[in-house]
């Protein structure tokens, strides 16, 4: 069983996508799949069909209130997969944490009793490096960096580095990166060829052979509550993500 978090405090990077994408192909290919919602604006949630409103227990009742996960977890229509779901209420989730002991350890917790039921738990994480983050990074095994192929894609990413070296030294000597992961990808544009190739020169071997192109299902399908598998399984996004599924389970 592993825990991934998907991470970068750079919004708009591919985040939400890969994290309900990939957690789809991986249900797909037979495994036991919960994707936890850890980003205040519940986009991974509604896009698997969630209805959050009608919700009385989500990720910020587990974190505050210890509800247990079990309580909160919600089923999908894909087999295989179900949701940890979130709400808006999560933005201030991290002063109310500030109260508790051992705050940044809240989600590991939570998920001790829970996580045997599962392969994998993909985690989408917030645009930020709150705490609500770095509780994520300490519940996981590994991190997925999803960089987008556009200027300043490395932007800020060695203050995420930073923030996962941190934890590792302090409250998670576990955690790996399992890989960067290369989105919006556009092989006509020479922009997008330089930083591939600048992202592989950096990176190396951390870099995922699978690249995720640019591909107008991918953002249509979230407005219809459903993965692009269930969208348009044979569109060219449905292929990138079950490769990428493909190569992380041959990654363990």
């Amino acid at each position: 069983m592993k825990i991934i978090s998907i991470a970068n405090q750079k919004g708009g990077v591919g985040k939400t996508t890969t994290a309900i994408n990939l957690s789809a192909a991986l249900a797909q290919a037979g495994k036991k799949v919960l994707l936890i919602d850890a980003d205040p604006q519940a986009n991974a949630s509604s896009g698997l069909g969630i209805d959050i409103r009608g919700l009385n227990n989500t990720i910020y009742e587990c974190l505050v209130n210890g509800v247990p996960a079990e309580i909160a977890i919600q089923p999908t229509q894909q087999k295989n997969l179900s949701v940890l779901p979130s709400h808006i209420d999560l933005v201030g989730a991290e002063i109310e944490m500030l109260s508790i002991d051992n705050r940044e350890t809240l989600l590991r917790n939570l998920l001790k009793e829970t996580k045997q039921n599962y392969d994998y738990i993909i985690i989408d994480c917030a645009p930020s490096l709150g705490l609500i983050t770095v509780n994520c990074l300490v519940a996981s095994d590994s991190v997925i960096i999803p960089v987008q192929c556009e200027y300043f894609a490395l932007e800020g990413i060695s203050k995420l580095l930073n923030t996962i070296k941190i934890i590792k030294s302090k409250l998670n000597p576990a955690l790996q990166i399992e890989g960067f992961l290369l989105t919006m990808y556009d092989n006509r544009l020479r922009l997008a060829n330089q930083v591939y190739d600048e992202v592989r020169k950096h990176f190396g071997k951390l870099v995922f052979t699978t690249v995720i192109a640019r591909n107008v299902r991918l953002s249509e399908a979230p407005s219809h509550g459903m993965s692009v598998l269930d969208y348009d399984n044979d569109s060219k996004g449905s292929q990138n993500y079950q490769d990428l599924a493909k190569e992380l389970i041959q990654h363990r």
